[in-house]
């Protein structure tokens, strides 16, 4: 990696930094900011965080071709114009049809943003040090989320619609820094995408390109089910079952989820040394494994009666394994991504590998949620161990797709070393004097 390349990675990685700081103000508390604070009522703010996952469902489809005509750098910042714009307005906005507004802003503009900062970090990184920048992003983004929202836990009253407006105008400020640090950045020529913004027409059949790519395909459904199975669950089926099953209360349920953010922030760099070099289908399988465990410990945590310490812990235990499991897949799936497309489509696998995760984490909260309240908890657990599992058959099946250097980024290093070392033989040789 060049300085110059370093450079804009570390901008990059700050605005993202700053951006999920802000965000962490917010997330937690939009739910009773609108039913409660503003009192619009369940409804509302049901189909507020509903309108939040449309949006970006509406707009993920365009936003790959965006990126690969006009570039990720205007395509970002377009996105966190309108991501500001949709904070401050849902901090502002006391009646239904402005807090729908905003929120159909918020979630396409955080739609736009997030694969558009995954392209920059693809352009100014090579494919040996994309694993370390897509883990730093990673644990940037749950440093800021956690400390986000332990600082907005200390200023908001519950009682006061200007506490909540001061938090929706800090998200706000942090998405406009975000924009004006990525528009300082300047992205170097890389060798691995140095034609990915074409000059002329965008590229035909981008789409038709990727759906005959097997092996993204093959990834696309191993993420729907590895979020299905984790993300789409935090916030609705597994806060439920853990409430109504294992019969926490709403501050331990935050202990388990600062214990989630905690185990990725202290196990980030730990795990990742461990990865690197690995296959990269054998991490995501040994992910699947792990998410068993912890679905399980959740099963178990259900059934213990008569020992809450006992039920607690394992309940806290399932949200660390998470986080553990968590922390092997950012220097593992995103990287895969970008080695899969083509040099003109990094948008749009991006962008398409987003769509998966937002179809995921829309579908996940409404059936784990749908299962608990109708008393199905042990369907629930159930579901979710298969999910697990089918997570470790789905990776190595995806392994045998693979080229050796598309599992491993070391193979291709060494592919491209043993390639260099007879031309620079040839060289040497022709520089040999040769004897009178």
């Amino acid at each position: 990696m060049t300085t110059a390349m370093g450079a804009a990675l570390r901008r990059i990685q700050l605005g993202n930094a700053l951006s999920a700081f802000g965000n962490g103000f917010t997330v937690p508390y939009l739910y009773v900011y609108v039913a409660k604070v503003r009192g619009l009522g369940a409804g509302t703010a049901g189909l507020t965080l509903f309108t939040l996952a449309v949006a970006a469902l509406v707009v993920l489809p365009f936003t790959g071709r965006a990126i690969d005509r006009r570039g990720p750098l205007p395509v970002a910042i377009v996105g966190t114009v309108a991501a500001a714009i949709g904070s401050l307005g849902l901090g502002l906005s006391s009646v239904t049809p402005l807090v729908i507004a905003s929120a159909a802003a918020l979630g396409a503009g955080i739609a736009v943003i997030q694969p558009s900062l995954a392209t920059m970090i693809v352009w100014c990184s090579t494919p040996l040090t994309r694993s370390r920048s897509f883990a730093t992003q990673f644990f940037l983004n749950n440093l800021g989320l956690g400390v986000g929202g332990l600082i907005g836990g200390l200023m908001v009253d519950e009682n006061a619609a200007s506490s909540f407006i001061r938090l929706f105008g800090i998200e706000s400020v942090m998405f406009l820094v975000l924009g004006a640090t990525v528009a300082t950045v300047k992205l170097p020529e890389s060798p691995r995408v140095e034609d990915a913004v074409p000059t002329d027409s965008r590229p035909e059949g981008a789409w038709r390109t990727l759906l005959r790519d097997r092996s993204m395909v093959w990834l696309c459904v191993l993420g729907f089910v590895m979020f299905f199975a984790c993300y789409g669950q935090f916030e609705s089926g597994l806060a439920a079952y853990a409430t109504e099953v294992t019969h926490v209360s709403p501050a331990t349920l935050g202990l388990a989820l600062f214990a989630n953010t905690a185990a990725i922030v202290v196990t980030q760099f730990v795990v990742l040394k461990l990865v690197e070099g690995r296959r990269r289908s054998r991490v995501m399988a040994l992910v699947g494994l792990i998410w068993t465990v912890a679905w399980m410990a959740a099963a178990l945590s259900g059934l213990v009666h008569g020992a809450q310490a006992v039920a607690t812990g394992l309940l806290i235990s399932t949200y660390v394994l998470f986080g553990v499991g968590e922390s092997m897949l950012s220097p593992t799936v995103a990287p895969l991504v970008a080695d899969l497309a083509p040099a003109s489509l990094i948008g749009q696998y991006n962008s398409a590998f987003a769509l998966v995760k937002q179809l995921a984490m829309a579908s996940g909260p409404l059936l784990g949620a749908l299962l608990v309240g109708l008393g199905l908890s042990g369907v629930y657990v159930t579901l979710l161990i298969m999910c697990s599992l089918g997570i470790t058959v789905l990776a190595l099946r995806l392994g045998r797709r693979l080229t050796a250097a598309q599992d491993n980024p070391l193979v291709a290093r060494a592919q491209r070393a043993r390639a260099v070392a007879p031309a620079a033989e040839a060289g040497a040789d022709e520089r040999v004097p040769v004897a009178a």
